[in-house]
């Protein structure tokens, strides 16, 4: 019998192709696990029935995805606005408008708008009052606020977008935020509200038995090299 040359080293990096393999389907595995409870998450607390914010008791980020009720006003000289926003593949922006309650500051996402029909025409913005309202929407924890590049628009804004200014410049909200739902007034109701998430667990565990699969083949190959030597 001829003595295969290379054995070990061959042995060796089979070993390592294996392990890698493996290490990549737990990997796939768990970020599926993850995909599918943070979907139940939502699907459980967005079902929920509305709750005024003040009978939120506890840790704020147990109640992400919840449907609460504030009343307030909306202070429409503060507002931003994320690029690239797209409905049914037309562009546009996602409008945020700062929202005053109880002496407190928080930003509500009012859903995507039209951008103007060239580069030096700013959206029309969806108006507000400075009549106190009763707004509803999804809590959202502030490390989850879509990102995108900010714009400024003042109240009276025509053609003078602010580009990249900070949105909490100089101004102290919450830590969480709202993706508006309805509004008391129903003129103010969003015309493109923000839609949830898409609820698919996606291809993780397909994924993750590829890796099995590869890995499989990679002893399968070392056994045929094996007995061909």
């Amino acid at each position: 019998m001829v003595k295969e040359r290379y054995a070990f080293l061959k042995t060796l990096i089979a070993l390592l192709l294996i392990l890698l393999c493996l290490w990549a389907a737990q990997w796939q595995y768990h970020r599926g696990v993850d995909r599918h409870a943070r979907n139940t998450l939502i699907i459980e607390q967005s079902l929920l029935p509305a709750v005024e914010l003040g009978e939120l008791t506890g840790n704020i980020d147990s109640f992400e995805w919840r449907t609460i009720s504030i009343q307030g006003v909306f202070d429409d000289k503060n507002q931003i606005l994320l690029r690239n926003r797209y409905s049914d593949g037309v562009y546009g922006f996602e409008q945020l408008t700062l929202f005053v309650f109880d002496q407190r500051k928080i930003w509500v996402d009012r859903g995507w708008i039209k951008a103007g029909s060239n580069a030096t025409i700013p959206p029309q913005l969806q108006q507000t009052s400075d009549e106190s309202v009763r707004i509803t929407g999804r809590l959202r924890l502030d490390s989850s606020l879509p990102q995108g590049k900010f714009f400024a628009v003042a109240n009276n804004a025509q053609r003078d977008l602010v580009s990249q200014l900070d949105a909490r410049k100089g101004i102290q909200t919450e830590d969480f935020y709202i993706d508006l739902i309805s509004v008391s007034d129903t003129a103010m109701n969003p015309d493109v509200p923000v839609e949830l998430p898409e609820l698919s667990d996606g291809p993780h565990m397909a994924y993750a038995l590829q890796w099995i699969f590869f890995a499989a083949l990679v002893i399968y190959g070392r056994r045929l090299i094996r007995k061909s030597a």
